[in-house]
């Protein structure tokens, strides 16, 4: 039996969900493969694990500028320097796992993972095939650590192979695939009963809204976008996505309550029917996290990009935004505005959602999988 070990790492969802969907397909499509999926930071050491998620939280909620600060001061200069020596330093704990597993195949869908093991491959510790999932629109150099040492990367889009080889990575080796999407994403699904589940109507246009969950934009910038939507616009309908902040949930639900627009506002808190709501929405409003991005694009969804983080996120909103697939919300631009124009110009949102589609890569886990596997 042929051995499969999936690193991710804990910060953000992201990287977990894309190893979760290809331990998924493979599980579903294969036999004879034993598979282990592990969070590499927490494997090395548990209590790193919570101190550099928490950091990483409390950044992304607080202190953008020092997020954007350490993204990309990474990517060269002294901070990449000391980035690079850590990983080295606890590649060599990695390296138990490895020898004790003997996998035949690793895939990481984060940068720290692959970083070690193409280290330990460099260093002959190991001799396995090595794989790198990149889990957002646009590199960073952390991904490209001893690249010579990896044997395949998958890319959300040809751009970033083009970038990939600009940076000195060899092009045979690099495939835009996409990036790895849950195959609950390919199946059909019935809209009139889905809407009718909510008690919503299958005569109006509706919003999905992720309001960013546990990792959600500032409160009250959430608050205001759902209010000018409920007070500006009462011939669409809303199915606004709180997840586990328990307070935007509440100030959501006062707001319903308050404008009495239960019948075309539905507040969920944490969901795992995110491929049926996607099925049924018009446009998508959310952070562009990696994973939504491209479950969004897969629907043929339109995506107005609220608040993205520096660095990762803001690259992932110039992808969509450049290629025509959606609008991203600066500071000071005005979303009545920008949601009249929108829905006031059928072919507008009609464009929106074929250039959704095309460049849209809804078999990327699969194929994947295939250059994979065989």
């Amino acid at each position: 039996m042929n051995k499969i070990l999936i690193f991710y790492g804990s910060y953000g969802g992201g990287h977990l969900s894309a190893a979760r969907n290809i331990r998924d397909y493979i599980e579903n499509n294969y036999t004879d493969y034993e598979i282990k999926l592990v969070d590499c930071i927490e494997y090395i050491n548990k209590i790193l694990n919570k101190v550099t998620t928490k950091a990483y939280t409390d950044f992304s909620r607080n202190a953008r500028w020092i997020w954007k600060q350490l993204y990309y001061g990474s990517e060269k200069g002294g901070l990449s320097k000391i980035s690079n020596s850590i990983n080295r330093v606890m590649a060599i704990k990695l390296n138990k796992l490895l020898q004790e597993f003997k996998p035949d195949l690793i895939i990481s869908t984060h940068p720290f993972s692959s970083q070690m093991c193409a280290i330990l491959k460099k260093k002959q510790k190991i001799n396995c095939k090595l794989a790198t999932v990149m889990t957002d629109y646009a590199p960073h150099s952390q991904w490209l650590i001893a690249h010579e040492f990896v044997d395949y990367y998958f890319v959300a889009h040809e751009g970033m192979k083009e970038d990939l080889i600009e940076r000195g990575v060899d092009s045979q080796k690099i495939l835009a695939t996409g990036i790895p999407l849950s195959n609950r994403f390919l199946l059909s699904y019935n809209k009139s009963k889905i809407l009718a589940e909510y008690n919503l109507s299958p005569n109006k246009k509706t919003i999905l809204f992720f309001a960013g969950g546990e990792f959600g934009f500032g409160k009250d910038k959430t608050f205001n976008m759902l209010k000018s939507i409920i007070d500006n616009f009462p011939y669409l309908q809303v199915i606004a996505i709180a997840g586990r902040n328990i307070k935007i949930k509440e100030r959501f639900d006062e707001l319903v309550s308050a404008t009495n627009s239960g019948d075309s506002v539905k507040i969920l808190s944490y969901t795992n029917q995110v491929p049926e709501l996607m099925s049924v929405a018009d446009l998508v409003i959310t952070k562009p996290g990696g994973l939504t991005t491209t479950e969004s694009l897969a629907s043929g969804l339109p995506l107005i990009v609220i608040d993205p983080l520096p660095g990762q996120e803001e690259e992932n909103a110039k992808f969509v935004e450049k290629n025509g697939a959606g609008i991203w919300i600066r500071k000071n631009d005005d979303i009545k505005t920008i949601l009249l124009n929108i829905f006031n110009d059928t072919y507008k949102l009609q464009n929106m959602k074929i250039r959704a589609r095309l460049i849209a890569k809804k078999n990327s886990t699969k194929d994947i999988c295939e250059t994979l596997l065989g």
